[in-house]
């Protein structure tokens, strides 16, 4: 049976593959090529993919996402679609689903929607639901940057706090929606923003996300 990690791979990988390696993605400063050499280094260059979190190692990761970005295009499209070797972490199940999920969805939106197809993707309620238990978990993480209070909700009444403090401002949509928003996206996200203007304005501007 498919993981939703695995589905959201492979839509990764067409929409990518659609799209050409030139066109604009909702990541700043990067065309779908760097996108593409993002998520493959990301899970095949673990000796880069440090560079992510930590500074020390920025430049390495960027010199080896330039030059993974420097191949070509169906190269890196093929390494994303047939994922990553049999001996890196990302080729258990366990943790492809745990690390991933997100991280392609995201991805995909960010080709997607920098396209010009703003329309939400219906999810299945199953995927909704993972979605909203990763948002969860990592809400505090997403919303630490965040200038305001900001709790987030899901229509049918589930909340998580991202960021404690006053004033309050209150993020409601989808899970998948609401992730586009806390990491960073929220020109792209559709939520409704409840709260005083000023702090309104403070939390869709704010550098939310990792």
């Amino acid at each position: 049976m498919s993981t939703h990690a695995k589905r959201e791979r492979l839509l990764l990988a067409d929409l990518l593959e659609s799209a050409g390696p030139d066109a604009p993605t909702l990541c700043e400063g990067w065309r779908t090529r760097d996108l593409a050499a993002h998520v493959v280094v990301r899970e095949r260059r673990s000796d880069a993919a440090g560079g992510l979190l930590l500074k020390p190692l920025a430049a390495r990761l960027e010199r080896v996402q330039g030059e993974f970005a420097a191949k070509p295009y169906e190269e890196l499209i093929h390494l994303l679609r047939t994922g990553p070797p049999r001996m890196s972490p990302f080729a258990l199940k366990q943790v492809d689903e745990a690390a991933n999920t997100v991280e392609f969805y995201l991805h995909a939106e960010d080709v997607r929607r920098a396209g010009g197809d703003g329309t939400p993707r219906e999810l299945d309620p199953v995927f909704a639901d993972v979605l909203w238990r990763r948002l969860e978990t990592a809400a505090k993480l997403y919303g630490r940057k965040c200038p305001v209070g900001l709790v987030l909700r899901r229509p049918n009444g589930q909340t998580t706090v991202a960021r404690k403090g006053t004033p309050v401002v209150t993020a409601t949509g989808e899970p998948s929606e609401l992730l586009m928003f806390v990491t960073g996206r929220q020109d792209s996200a559709r939520v409704e923003l409840d709260g005083e203007k000023e702090a309104v304005a403070r939390a869709q501007e704010a550098g939310l996300g990792l």
